[in-house]
């Protein structure tokens, strides 16, 4: 069965019907990434479905990631922002408690330059991650702050990522 994780989204994951009560087997969800780090830590949600996203992951045996080259980098956040999914209602609040643990954020604007909405109706933010905070700690930070709904750091979700090359070469990592 193929399942985009996301109505506005392209067609990036793949499982069998483990989230309506479909029947056993190993499911397998296949996404993009916005960057890979070297312990196969990413930065994903760029496409908006946060929280479809882990929902998918989490229901799957495996989770693979298919990135290209210049996606791999030494710290998360050297290329790409990290998505922050909040709650609509009293959204600068949930942005001014971030200012603690991520200085600079900004409200993602769509197409239309009205705010940018997820797949679930809440708003983006688009966070510099700081190098000072380790990805664990930050983690549990966003998780305890209220108005976040979810954040785009996958950490440990990743069993492989296959980096597509410049070249055309393939490279398998796997944890």
């Amino acid at each position: 069965t193929r399942r985009p994780s996301g109505p506005a989204s392209p067609r990036r994951v793949i499982h069998r019907p483990v989230l309506d009560g479909g029947a056993g087997g190993e499911a397998l969800a296949l996404g993009q990434s916005l960057e890979v780090g070297p312990a196969l830590e990413l930065v994903k949600g760029g496409g908006g479905a946060l929280l479809r996203e882990k929902l998918l992951v989490s229901a799957c045996d495996r989770f693979v990631v298919v990135a290209e080259a210049e996606k791999r980098v030494a710290r998360l956040g050297e290329t790409t922002r990290l998505p922050v999914e909040v709650v609509r209602f009293a959204w600068p609040d949930t942005q001014r408690r971030l200012r603690e643990t991520l200085e600079e954020s900004t409200l993602r604007q769509g197409e239309d330059g009205e705010p940018f909405a997820t797949d679930e109706g809440h708003f983006l933010l688009d966070c510099v991650l700081p190098s000072s905070l380790g990805l664990a700690a930050l983690e549990e930070r966003l998780k305890q702050t209220t108005g976040v709904v979810e954040h785009g750091l996958f950490l440990e979700s990743a069993d492989a990522v296959v980096i597509g090359g410049t070249d055309g070469g393939v490279e398998t990592l796997t944890r």
